[in-house]
């Protein structure tokens, strides 16, 4: 994230030219940041990349004892629990919530209509609202380092409520707003997969392989204490959040440390069936501390996105497998 002198340049920057285009997605909470515009850069000395417009689009809360709509007539304490009379369920309005608009500005300005039309027409959606989350995380991601706070996440596609792609004139972009712009469709039936240049790949037949696992199941299983979670679960989940949002050292590191569990938890299960999917773990773990290493090494180095990839999704694959068949569910 940067600071008021950067957002200054970014809005001057979208004021002075005439048509930008950009993708604009609306989330159901505040993401974190404080409304404002935030140029991205690659580096101190790099031409800018993105424009970042963050604004709340907020409901606000209701004074103490007002409400709107219709409700029940009050009921007496007697009613509410049970004496004489009939009882009557309570059916308070829900809380008015915040909406996060983000748009995401292409700091390069189009000469006419027409090419902005163009875009319109001929965008890969999938690929640009891809990229344009992509940015959404890197400010998040930003702003959680910054502000030291833990519970601030990531988003996805799938989360926001609408998803928009467009074009206005700078003052309108830079407010949020815009001269045309048109909603696109989103497929909430795939998760999110990463990796490599492009952040954010999309892996199809999500839906079905999450079936097979049958989380729900599972869930049932952990909340009722009948399983118990393991460590490289986690520690997985968290090395793929990296992988897909780019951040390879991160993903390295994580990886290293979901290996360690996942080969230490696995065996000790004792599962047969599992054997080959361990014995493949061991295998791939020596490059997996090479990624790691690599990624301590700073400037001599950086790990491979496609090994990593790889590497976590055999991974996955073995802690797909213990749970497909009913593992540890009884």
């Amino acid at each position: 994230m940067v600071g008021t002198g950067s957002l200054e340049e970014g809005y001057g920057a979208l004021v002075a030219a005439r048509l930008f285009v950009f993708i604009q997605l609306e989330f159901p909470w505040a993401l974190g940041p404080s409304d404002g515009r935030y140029l991205l850069r690659a580096g101190p000395d790099a031409e800018p990349e993105r424009v970042v417009v963050l604004g709340t689009l907020g409901a606000p809360r209701l004074p103490f004892g007002r409400h709107t709509g219709s409700r029940p007539a009050p009921v007496s304490l007697r009613e509410r629990w049970g004496g004489r009379g009939a009882g009557r369920a309570a059916a308070p309005d829900p809380a008015p919530v915040s909406t996060t608009r983000a748009t995401i500005v292409d700091p390069v300005s189009l000469s006419a209509e027409s090419q902005a039309r163009a875009w319109l027409e001929e965008l890969d959606r999938e690929r640009e609202v891809l990229a344009a989350t992509a940015v959404v995380n890197r400010v998040l991601h930003s702003h959680r380092i910054a502000a030291a706070d833990p519970y601030l996440h990531e988003v996805s596609p799938a989360q926001a409520l609408v998803i928009r792609a467009g074009w206005g004139e700078g003052e309108q972009v830079a407010d949020g707003a815009w001269l045309h712009a048109r909603e696109l469709p989103w497929r909430d039936d795939v998760p999110w997969r990463g990796g490599g240049d492009t952040p954010g790949r999309w892996r199809r037949g999500g839906r079905d392989r999450a079936a097979a696992l049958r989380p729900q199941e599972r869930l049932a299983a952990l909340l009722g204490g009948r399983t118990t979670t393991l460590l490289c679960e986690e520690l997985a989940l968290r090395a793929r959040l990296d992988l897909d949002q780019g951040r390879l050292a991160h993903a390295a590191i994580g990886l290293e440390d979901a290996f360690a569990a996942a080969i230490a938890e696995l065996e000790a299960e004792g599962r047969q069936a599992l054997a080959i999917r361990v014995a493949e773990l061991r295998k791939l773990q020596p490059q997996v501390v090479e990624q790691a290493r690599a990624a301590l090494a700073g400037s001599e180095g950086e790990p491979d996105a496609d090994a990593l990839d790889h590497a976590l999704g055999r991974l996955e694959a073995a802690l797909r497998a213990r749970t497909a068949s009913g593992f540890n569910l009884s």
